[in-house]
């Protein structure tokens, strides 16, 4: 036991796959503690666990403010989120007390923009409510109008923040046919001549798409981004998509565009809060269609992230390189 005393601690608020398990078990730099959970841990808990720690490895689902850094003390080096988002860490407070920031951009940039292109398909096309139809008897004979939905073909679609993500997403939509590709944000990219896309104020490209898919991270600008106003300047034959953070959606003026005619439908991966309670309006809808938050996940995507974020952490831990930290 000589050695462990040498061994840094650090503490991981959840169970993550084996990939970075390993990682953080073999690499005789720290002492794993961990919450023993696939649940998220409890702020109690969170507090007590990463006291005295040199890393702490935490997930979205964990807010990481001024109160947990006090808890931590003067130990701790790094923080690694197994995440491409950080809008749940304080970053000012971490700035402040120079500890460094790992996170996983990059490698789920794929799993999402196919989850992405998957719900955009669903919702457009009706999916789950045809699947629904089939199971309770509601397919009888060939009706012309029957679950018609909305195709790409010859459409223009429009994407809110062409970043990594925004981009893949781009590529994947393309070869079907899309006419336009209209893009907005802080400034125009250029990768964005790969996919002939056409950087237009925001305005534009909500009037002017028959897709509208969110891809933009979430900042005091994107916060509640769609809103009322946003809503009723889409075509009422427009269908929505959000994969990027559920606080850029104004949730009671989604219900209402899409209740009202407003827009033809929409598809959300990520809500406010998570998980959506099983009574919200929007679940009562057939033209809304909510997934779990489910963007990255395939078995893959989510192993490489693990172990990305191990490797952030052990970099952060000896004062070397972070194959991904945040520079902020």
């Amino acid at each position: 036991m000589q050695t462990a005393g040498k061994l840094m601690k650090v503490f991981l608020t959840r169970r993550i796959p084996q990939e970075g398990m390993k990682i953080l078990s073999t690499g005789g730099v720290c002492e794993v503690s961990l919450w023993d959970s696939d649940e998220p841990v409890p702020r109690a808990e969170l507090l007590k666990g990463v006291q005295g720690a040199h890393g702490l490895l935490c997930l979205l689902s964990d807010k990481i403010d001024a109160e947990v850094l006090d808890a931590a003390g003067p130990n701790l080096k790094v923080i690694s989120t197994l995440s491409v988002g950080y809008d749940h860490l304080a970053l000012d407070e971490i700035k402040k007390r120079g500890i460094r920031v790992g996170y996983t951009p990059d490698v789920l940039t794929d799993a999402t923009a196919e989850l992405t292109v998957a719900l955009l398909l669903a919702t457009a096309r009706r999916l789950p409510e045809g699947v629904e139809e089939v199971k309770n008897g509601g397919w009888s004979s060939w009706k012309p109008l029957w679950l018609c939905g909305y195709g790409l073909s010859g459409s223009t679609v429009g994407v809110i923040g062409l970043g990594r993500i925004g981009m893949a997403i781009a590529q994947r939509l393309m070869p079907f046919g899309v006419k336009r590709l209209l893009y907005s944000g802080r400034t125009a990219k250029a990768h964005a001549a790969e996919v002939n896309g056409e950087f237009v104020p925001l305005d534009t490209l909500v009037s002017e798409s028959d897709f509208i898919v969110v891809s933009c991270s979430l900042t005091p600008e994107t916060q509640g981004l769609c809103d009322k106003a946003f809503f009723s300047k889409m075509k009422s034959t427009a269908v929505f998509v959000n994969s990027s953070r559920g606080a850029v959606v104004n949730q009671e003026d989604l219900y209402e565009a899409l209740t009202s005619g407003q827009i033809a439908a929409a598809g959300l991966d990520v809500t406010t809060p998570e998980p959506l309670p099983t009574n919200h309006p929007l679940l009562t809808l057939k033209n809304c269609v909510v997934l779990p938050h489910i963007g990255s996940a395939t078995y893959s995507t989510r192993g490489i992230m693990a172990a990305l974020s191990a490797n952030n952490l052990l970099g952060g831990l000896q004062g070397t390189d972070m194959p991904s930290e945040l520079t902020f």
